[in-house]
C-alpha cells in the first residue's frame, strides 16, 4: 500500500497544483516515506516543491520531548535553512506571522486514532487559521492504526481543550484526512482542503486491523508510542495520565500497562473479572512488576497489569480498551474505597478541572467510578448511545 506522502512523491500530477507556491509542512518523526526518508528531506528533494517553512506539533518536529507539557522552541532547519515553528511552545495555534510563510501547508502526521492525541487538535487549529488567512491545507493521509472501531463517551459542551478538539468519542475510527472533513463540516470552515488519500488501505484486514503489519515500519509518532500494541491500548490507558497509577512511563512498555506500589494487582484483576468480564474480551491481561526509571513512582517497585493485544487471543472487534481501563479504575475503587486515585493538577493548562475529566471530556466517567452503587450496565447506558450516534455522524466523511 501507499501512504499519502508516498503517492505525492510518486505522482507528478498530484504535485502540479503546488508549482510556484510556497509550501509549509507539519510533521513529526513518523512523517517518513516507505524507505524511511523523512518528509522534510523527501519533499525538499522535489524540484517542483518549494518548501518555505515547517511546523512541529507536541513533542516537536524531532520528537525529542519525552514528557507531556514540555514545550518545544522555534528553530531554523540547519540543512534547509527554513524556519521550523513550534505548535507546542509559546503558542498552540499558528500565528499570523507563521501563516505568512506559506501558501499551502501539507500536514503529514501519524495519528493514533484517539481524541486526546493532540495532533488531532493541531489539525483543527491549522484548518481554522488557514480559513482566517486564506491559506490551503492538504493532509497527506496515513492509517488510523486502531482501525474503525468506536468507543467511549463523546466530549461534552464546554469541555473542549487541547486534548479535546471536538465532540467525538475517545476512539473515533477516522484517519486524519477524514477528521479534517469532519472539522470543516462541524465548525463550518471556509477553507480550501484536499486529502492525498492512501492507496490500498484495508482497515479491517488482519493481522494489523488498521496498520499494515509487515508492509510498513513503525516509527514512534511521539516518544511513548513505541508500537502498534500501545496504539491499540491507548484509548484506555491514556486515562492513566489523570490518575495516580503509573501508565508505565519510565519503562519499556509505556501505556500498555498500569500499576502502583500500593495495590495488589492480582486482586484488582480478579475484581475486574468479577465485575464486568464482558469488557475483557479480545485481549489478555497479565499481572506484572515494574520499576519506573522516571515519572510517577520513579524508583519504586510497582505491582501492575499489562494489556496484551499482540497474540492469537486478540480480537479487534471485541477489544474495548476504554472499558478495560475504566474497569481497572472501578476495581481499584471497590477494593480501596479511599485510594487517592485522581491527580489534581492543571492538565494541559486547564485550570479548575480534574485531569481525568479533561481527558474524558466531562466528569461522567469519574462519577461512575466513584459511585459505589454504579454497575457496568450504568456506564454502557450513557456510553453506547454516544458510540451509536458517532457511527452515523462520521459515515459521510469515510474515504476508505
Amino acid at each position: 500500500m501507499k501512504f499519502g506522502l508516498d503517492r505525492l512523491l510518486a505522482d507528478p500530477a498530484l504535485r502540479t497544483p503546488l508549482k510556484g507556491r510556497r509550501v509549509g509542512l507539519v510533521a513529526h518523526p513518523a512523517s517518513v516515506t516507505q524507505d524511511l526518508t523523512h518528509a522534510l528531506d523527501a519533499l525538499a528533494a522535489c524540484e517542483d516543491i518549494q518548501l518555505s517553512s515547517a511546523f512541529g506539533p507536541q513533542h516537536g518536529l524531532r520528537g525529542d520531548k519525552q514528557d507531556n507539557m514540555v514545550e518545544s522552541p522555534d528553530f531554523d532547519d540547519p540543512v534547509l535553512g527554513i524556519p521550523v515553528f513550534s505548535l507546542y511552545g509559546e503558542v498552540r495555534r499558528p500565528t499570523g506571522q507563521m501563516m505568512s510563510t506559506f501558501d499551502v501547508v501539507l500536514i503529514d502526521l501519524q495519528d493514533l486514532g484517539c481524541r486526546i492525541y493532540t495532533f488531532v487538535t493541531t489539525l483543527r487549529y491549522m484548518l481554522e487559521a488557514a480559513a482566517a488567512h486564506g491559506k490551503e491545507v492538504w493532509v497527506l493521509d496515513r492509517p488510523n492504526p486502531t482501525g474503525r472501531p468506536v468507543e467511549g463517551l463523546t466530549l461534552r459542551d464546554g469541555w473542549e481543550s487541547f486534548v479535546g478538539a471536538g465532540a467525538m468519542p475517545m476512539r473515533h475510527g477516522l484517519t486524519l484526512g477524514e477528521l479534517g472533513h469532519w472539522f470543516i463540516k462541524t465548525f463550518d470552515l471556509d477553507v480550501k482542503y484536499r486529502v492525498i488519500e492512501m492507496e490500498g488501505w484495508a482497515p479491517e484486514a488482519a493481522p494489523g486491523h488498521g496498520w499494515p503489519l509487515g508492509d510498513r515500519v513503525w516509527v514512534n509518532p511521539s516518544p511513548n508510542a513505541p508500537n502498534l500494541w500501545m496504539a491499540r491500548a491507548y484509548a484506555g490507558t491514556v486515562m492513566l495520565e489523570g490518575a495516580t497509577l503509573s501508565e508505565g512511563r519510565g519503562t519499556t512498555r509505556p501505556l500498555e500497562l498500569f500499576g502502583a506500589p500500593d495495590i495488589d494487582a492480582r486482586a484488582v484483576l480478579a475484581e475486574m473479572r468479577t465485575f464486568a468480564p464482558q469488557w475483557l474480551e479480545g485481549c489478555v491481561l497479565r499481572e506484572c512488576w515494574f520499576e519506573p526509571t522516571f515519572h510517577k513512582h520513579v524508583g519504586k517497585l510497582c505491582n501492575g497489569i499489562q494489556i496484551h493485544t499482540e497474540g492469537p487471543a486478540y480480537d479487534h472487534q471485541a477489544f474495548k480498551p476504554w472499558r478495560v481501563q475504566a474497569l481497572a479504575f472501578k476495581a481499584v475503587r471497590r477494593l480501596y474505597p479511599d485510594y487517592p486515585l485522581w491527580r489534581d493538577f492543571p492538565y494541559e493548562y486547564e485550570l479548575g478541572k480534574l485531569a481525568i475529566d479533561v481527558i474524558n471530556g466531562g466528569p461522567l466517567l469519574r462519577e461512575w467510578v466513584d459511585n459505589p452503587a454504579s454497575t457496568a450496565a450504568d456506564l454502557d447506558a450513557i456510553t453506547v448511545p454516544d458510540e451509536q450516534a458517532w457511527l452515523i455522524e462520521r459515515q459521510p466523511h469515510l474515504l476508505y
